[in-house]
């Protein structure tokens, strides 16, 4: 069995809790995780790193920019990168939805993201 990571995934949770849970799965799963609290530490991490396969985002954040801003900016700078957005209280329309990504709705199930992530990343 390879050690290599699977992929490097970021995910950006507000909440501490769900960040930490949703994280760790990945890891287990295999994923390189790199975890951002709000989108601008996202974003400074997309800057500094050319390894990132898939963004992982809540909706609802705090600070500059909420789930779905990051994700069009994210689609805009970095075309590549797949996209999963997640959110508990309300289903994005399909054209807020940047071109290829995928909406799961909270409470998720850790399987179901991994199983998404890597039905993206093939």
């Amino acid at each position: 069995m390879s050690t290599q990571p699977l992929a490097t995934v970021l995910v950006v949770e507000d909440e501490a809790f769900l960040l930490f849970a949703i994280a760790d799965e990945l890891r287990e799963a295999g994923y390189n995780v790199l975890e951002a609290s709000n989108a601008d530490q996202a974003i400074a991490l997309l800057e500094a790193r050319q390894d990132i396969s898939l963004l992982f985002t809540d909706i609802d954040m705090p600070g500059s920019m909420d789930g779905l801003r990051l994700s069009a900016a994210v689609r805009d700078r970095w075309p590549p990168v797949k996209i999963i957005i997640t959110s508990g209280k309300r289903q994005p329309a399909q054209e807020a939805m940047p071109s290829g990504g995928v909406f799961l709705p909270k409470p998720y199930a850790p399987a179901a993201v991994a199983a998404t992530i890597q039905g993206l990343l093939g």
